[in-house]
């Protein structure tokens, strides 16, 4: 199984993406066909030896632009309106974006003729396709069969989450009671079904596929020999919190031992990555101040026509290993807009300007902390840094608060593709599981899902106050 991070990608989504990249290929090949009615050739043009990095440019143009419009989501594939328009405008902006680099690069043209017969090839055979698994379900096998050891708190909040979540292609069938007291209760649904002790008997008559740990007390409760038999038998056996995080991304706090940390795989940086990660930061800011500077300096203009000065909003903030440094922003509110003391932004918040109001809905407010990270304040991908002014509050609110420090801070974050904007003790309690996550699973690949998620976020306004 593919993960990014922690987090596994579903089989369904690697068929979608592979699929469709032989789909492409494939339209690619018959417009070829079409345009020169020749097979000798059509196979004359497939064997230069520029063919192979044209239609490799085209299918990942294409599968790019396919993500971007969300269609590898397992919802979008049952709303079929909703997936021809999606998949009409995937292919049109990947068109046009073959189009403007065709344009100051032809040689990687593939010519008019066979592009303008691939492109209705390529988009009757990725729309068919999808309708087709659509209308069989070949996409969905039988639901995972899931048995909860344990009446835990932690495992009551992962069937909740499970429920919720149809995608993630589950049936809970029960839990089973540490003393076998209370069976037929219902907990959330379903209820339990038995004892703990009985769990490998349970197990082989349910057809269970996957057993999770939740035991309030695990000492001396734990049914070790059953679960040996069944592990060796082939059923999945984990822990709560592990599946939690591995399901949902993020490492739920709610009844978390620091055991778990301390044993838990994952958390090491090592000199490399921390070095790769750096590199790429110092290389990504630089080119990206020097592309988004026309852009700035519209901003910059704006803010002072409706405003005036100051430009740059400066305030103290958290970073690596609790150290203080001052983060750059666009300002976005009227000035004294916190003469009364720091709060949180709140939805429709009346101290945000208009021009403030567009630049946050973009996030482009944030351009400025380019400048953060190429001085090696912040990263570009990293827990969002708050004021000292709340991280202390936090802190004594939240467990394990202070571990979000233990990295750089970041422009963008795990938490911020994952969750709403945290304007609450609660909510920044959400998001830092999020972060811990991300701390846990660090890597150079997990920063490239996240900064291609940012990308999505900024084309489509989400999530911003």
């Amino acid at each position: 199984m593919l993960r990014i991070g922690g987090q596994r990608i579903p089989s369904q989504t690697l068929l979608l993406v592979v699929s469709d990249a032989v789909l492409v290929a494939l339209g690619l090949l018959v417009g070829v066909f079409l345009r020169f009615l020749d097979f000798s050739l059509a196979g004359d043009y497939l064997h230069r030896s520029h063919t192979f990095g044209r239609f490799t440019l085209v299918v990942i143009i294409c599968g790019l632009s396919l993500y971007f419009y969300d269609l590898y989501s397992p919802s979008v594939l049952n709303r079929r309106v909703e997936l021809f328009v999606r998949i009409l405008q995937a292919l049109g902006t990947a068109c046009l974006g073959l189009a403007i680099l065709y344009y100051f690069d032809p040689d990687r043209s593939l010519g008019r003729g066979i592009a303008v017969l691939a492109a209705p090839s390529i988009l009757i055979l990725t729309l068919g396709w999808r309708l087709y698994l659509s209308a069989t379900g070949w996409l969905l096998r039988d639901p995972e069969r899931v048995l909860l050891v344990g009446t835990g708190q932690a495992g009551i909040s992962l069937v909740r989450e499970v429920v919720a979540r149809p995608e993630l292609h589950m049936r809970v069938v029960g839990f089973l009671d540490e003393k076998g007291e209370n069976i037929g209760k219902s907990l959330v649904n379903p209820g339990i079904i038995g004892a703990v002790s009985d769990v490998e008997t349970i197990a082989r008559q349910q057809h269970i596929d996957r057993v999770i740990l939740s035991l309030a007390e695990r000492r001396g409760k734990t049914p070790v020999p059953g679960l040996l038999q069944l592990k060796f038998a082939g059923v999945a056996v984990e822990d709560a919190h592990s599946f939690h995080e591995r399901t949902s991304g993020r490492i739920p706090l709610e009844h978390l031992a620091p055991s778990w940390l301390i044993l838990s795989e994952g958390f090491s940086k090592s000199p490399v990555l921390l070095a790769c990660k750096r590199g790429v930061d110092l290389i990504a800011s630089t080119i990206a101040l020097i592309l988004a500077l026309p852009v700035m300096g519209l901003i910059a203009l704006a803010i002072l026509i409706e405003s005036g000065r100051p430009i740059l909003f400066r305030q103290q903030r958290t970073g690596l290993l609790g150290r203080s440094f001052e983060i750059l922003k666009f300002r976005s509110m009227y000035q004294n807009a916190e003469a009364n003391g720091p709060v949180w932004a709140v939805d429709d918040d009346r101290r945000i300007t208009r021009v403030g109001r567009i630049i946050r809905k973009f996030r482009v407010d944030e351009l400025p902390q380019l400048f953060n990270v190429f001085r090696g304040e912040m990263s570009l991908v990293g827990p969002r840094p708050e004021r000292p002014v709340f991280c202390q509050m936090l802190e004594q609110q939240i467990p394990y608060y202070a571990l979000r420090h233990s990295v750089r801070p970041g422009i963008t974050g795990w938490a911020q593709i994952k969750y709403q904007y945290g304007a609450s003790v609660e909510e920044t309690k959400t998001k830092l599981e999020y972060d811990l996550f991300y701390v846990k699973h660090i890597s150079i690949l997990l920063d490239l899902a996240v900064l291609f998620e940012t990308m999505k976020v900024v084309i489509y306004g989400r999530g911003a106050r």
